[in-house]
């Protein structure tokens, strides 16, 4: 099992990109994908500290040679200014989960036991549901979703994974 668990993270890729903040763009980047036979797992984008920018993070799994094609290719596309991939060494990685469940006194019980551990907050109760808000890593994301299993998760919504360099050296 822990083999599966290295070749999975190993294989999994969070790509950056700085682009202009056009219309169109977002389609050119996913056709570079979409030509190589890559699935475009989680994909964020955002606008950059300059308006005239956006900041793109895509997650996708598959062969590391193949991705730095893509990445050579999508560096090539007339609005892209900036495009690399980072891992966990060189990076903060951060992701974001909407969780709703159902409201009961041991799911409530359950959500206040597992918060700080999970940075887990509500956000929303009532009679029926509540929701909870999450951030962390993808891997606390999903153990935190594992452990709700059993408590009749009704809805879930994630971010997909943010990222950003470490130190002074430019996302």
């Amino acid at each position: 099992m822990a083999k599966a668990n290295n070749i999975k993270k190993k294989d999994t890729h969070t790509i950056s990109m700085l682009v202009a903040n056009k219309p169109g763009v977002l389609v050119r980047v996913a056709l570079v994908f979409a030509r190589r036979g890559y699935n475009i797992d989680a994909l964020v984008v955002s606008p950059s500290v300059n308006p005239r920018y956006s900041r793109m993070t895509i997650t996708a799994k598959g062969d590391p040679d193949t991705l730095d094609q893509i990445i050579k290719q999508a560096s090539k596309l007339i609005d892209m200014i900036h495009a690399e991939e980072h891992s966990d060494i060189d990076a903060v990685h951060c992701e974001l989960a909407l969780l709703k469940l159902k409201a009961t006194a041991a799911n409530k019980t359950v959500i206040a036991k597992l918060a700080r551990k999970f940075h887990v907050r509500i956000v929303n109760e009532s009679k029926e549901a509540v929701i909870i808000e999450q951030t962390g890593t993808t891997e606390e994301l999903d153990e935190f979703e594992g452990l709700l299993k059993k408590h009749n998760i009704i809805e879930m919504v994630r971010s997909g994974k943010l990222v950003m360099a470490k130190g002074k050296e430019s996302t």
